[in-house]
């Protein structure tokens, strides 16, 4: 039973800490911020001039000048604020951002990630991605484990276009969690009903297993 990408959201919410100022990227980073744990304060910051995102809207609530970095409405917690993107980006390249969550198309065994362009097809630009992760101290890509092919997305060496080298700590996917060694990636947790040899049999980087691997909570 792979997660969906509430699922992967859900997870990933557990790894936020009460005090900690988080950047969402777009798609299923955004998510997140709808499942942080009750009792935990968290700061999210977004590329585009927010600080202090709350969950999505409700239908009918959405206001079209209260908008995310990947342009969806959202919803703004009490004492937030807005600014332009030049105090943004000092906050991000000042490291005053303890998590980064962000998707990806690829990440290698040594924590590369490529998450921008795909050669022949347009792209606007890079956006922030390159600047968060030259920048950030903690980096958590939330991504699907395997292509519409069902070719493996965590691979020795990316083949897209890099954002980041060496930058990846941790990878929440639609069957594990996994942590980025200097041996490759170790494998945490399996989601419900997922073998160890099918998570295996799709990463194509190295894949370190050790002891029982205990099967996400929900």
């Amino acid at each position: 039973m792979a997660l969906d990408k509430i699922g992967i959201a859900k997870r990933i919410a557990k790894e936020v800490k009460d005090g900690y100022y988080v950047n969402l990227g777009i798609g299923i980073p955004t998510l997140v911020a709808n499942y942080v744990p009750e009792g935990i304060n968290v700061e999210f910051q977004s590329e585009n001039g927010v600080l202090g995102m709350g969950p999505f809207p409700y239908e009918g609530e959405e206001d079209a000048d209260v908008i995310n970095a990947g342009k969806q409405t959202i919803t703004t917690l009490p004492g937030a604020s807005f600014f332009d993107s030049a105090m943004s980006f000092s906050m991000i390249r000042g490291k005053h951002v303890d998590l980064t969550i962000l998707g990806a198309m690829e990440v290698s065994e040594e924590g590369d990630i490529a998450n921008w362009k795909i050669p022949g097809k347009m792209v606007k630009g890079m956006g922030g991605a390159m600047d968060l992760v030259a920048s950030a101290e903690n980096i958590i890509v939330a991504m699907m484990h395997v292509n519409k092919a069902g070719e493996s997305k965590l691979l020795k060496k990316c083949s897209l276009p890099l954002t980041g080298v060496r930058c990846v700590k941790k990878i929440v996917t639609e069957l594990a969690v996994l942590e980025v060694t200097d041996q490759g990636f170790k494998l945490l947790e399996r989601a419900p009903g997922v073998s160890v040899e099918y998570i295996q049999s799709v990463t194509e980087g190295n894949l370190i297993v050790e002891g029982e691997i205990l099967e996400m909570e929900g």
